[in-house]
């Protein structure tokens, strides 16, 4: 029997050949201590971390010494978060995020709340756009972070990072985002878009799960940030234990091939994914979740009317590995929080699938999957018809 269609690459992505070929040597001919700075063994690891680093921090436009390794976006995200409640609490315990945020954003901030943090969680509009005035409106004198997602997990909305940047700018106030979907797939520069903190991972952009990096901006201005692992004073400091070669090789091979197809990947997945939404949106009572353009290339999301998702999602499993949102969340019975942010009840939101389009992706896969959904669709409410009959 032959697998089904992968169409969930949002929550992840194989690893490329290319990325595990550089990954190999690291794990037994390459296999010294980065810290270890007192034979060649160990300036071979710290050699290629530094060239990682290096390709990290060219695909953001930073400095390298700015890029601190983490165990991935969660662990980044809540260095980000956390690090600087710890350092900034004499100035201020205001933070400010937004309720379509990943877990790994709400949960952190949702702990500092039982510290005596104060945050402000901003509504977002149909589209799942931010409101630019409503975040105008959210700052006060004792503000000290604003964190808000690039690119949302489950709508793949991109939100206007640079006007956020700038108004986080001219208040003084710290600006976290959460990138983990979006580096290696649009462009990004954290000077031009005023960005203090940018989490990353690598295992969405086909590098290997279990390594991530935060970007920490060391002027104008340079951010303090209380370290959350102490130990042996790696990564500056910031993030103690010893750093992993294979996957920060990995990683940066990751994202130099993702920067290198960037452009024509975008039209290809772009391509696709149309494709796909004209297929399905000939269904009846079909919703697109999100805006229909402002939104990264490979992500579709939709929610239906009159159809259990959970009686939907079982019986397209087999033809198609897709979600009904983040893979963090799957195993919880509640609907997606993303969803009833957009304004969707609870029953659409409960029907949702979100196709994450990948680098293997093909047309032909794409027309398959249309005709699966739109079979299993039709299936499942004359089901429904028949029982309420």
């Amino acid at each position: 029997m032959s697998r089904p269609i992968y169409l969930d690459c949002n929550a992840t992505t194989p690893v490329d050949p290319q990325v595990l070929s550089a990954m190999l040597p690291f794990f037994t001919d390459y296999f010294g201590n980065p810290s270890s700075l007192n034979h060649s063994y160990g300036w071979e690891a710290e050699a290629s971390v530094g060239q990682a680093r290096k390709i990290l921090a060219e695909v953001i436009a930073a400095d390298p010494v700015e890029i601190v390794f983490t165990s991935g976006a969660t662990e980044a995200n809540n260095l980000a978060i956390k690090g600087v409640a710890e350092s900034y609490m004499s100035t201020g315990r205001h933070l400010i995020t937004v309720q379509t945020e990943h877990s790994a954003v709400l949960e952190p901030c949702r702990y500092l709340e039982t510290l005596g943090f104060e945050i402000t969680y901003l509504s977002v509009q149909p589209d799942g756009l931010v409101e630019l005035q409503a975040l105008a409106d959210a700052f006060r004198p004792d503000t000290i972070l604003v964190s808000v997602m690039t690119a949302n997990n489950e709508i793949g909305v991109l939100q206007p990072i640079k006007k956020i940047g700038e108004m986080c700018r001219e208040r003084g106030v710290l600006f976290h985002t959460d990138a983990a979907q979006a580096v290696g797939k649009i462009p990004l520069n954290v000077d031009k878009m005023h960005i203090d903190l940018l989490s990353m991972t690598a295992h969405k952009l086909y590098g290997p799960k279990g390594i991530g990096a935060l970007y920490v901006r060391r002027k104008n201005p340079r951010v303090q940030i209380s370290p959350q692992l102490h130990g042996g004073g790696q990564e500056r400091g910031i993030r103690s234990g010893t750093l992993y070669p294979p996957q920060i090789v990995g990683f940066g091979e990751a994202v130099r091939l993702a920067v290198a197809e960037m452009e024509t990947e975008t039209q290809r997945l772009k391509s696709l994914r149309d494709r796909l939404w004209q297929h399905l949106q000939a269904i009846p009572g079909i919703y697109l979740n999100g805006h229909p353009t402002r939104r990264l290339p490979n992500n579709l999301n939709i929610s239906f009317d009159g159809i259990d998702g959970n009686a939907l999602l079982l019986e397209i499993r087999d033809a198609i590995a897709i979600s009904s949102g983040s893979a963090c969340s799957s195993l919880k019975a509640a609907p997606s929080h993303v969803i009833q942010s957009l304004g969707r009840s609870h029953d659409q939101a409960k029907a949702t699938l979100r196709f994450g389009l990948g680098r293997h992706t093909s047309l032909e896969e794409i027309e398959r999957a249309a005709t699966i959904v739109r079979q299993a669709v039709r299936s499942q409410r004359q089901t429904a018809t028949e029982i309420a009959v």
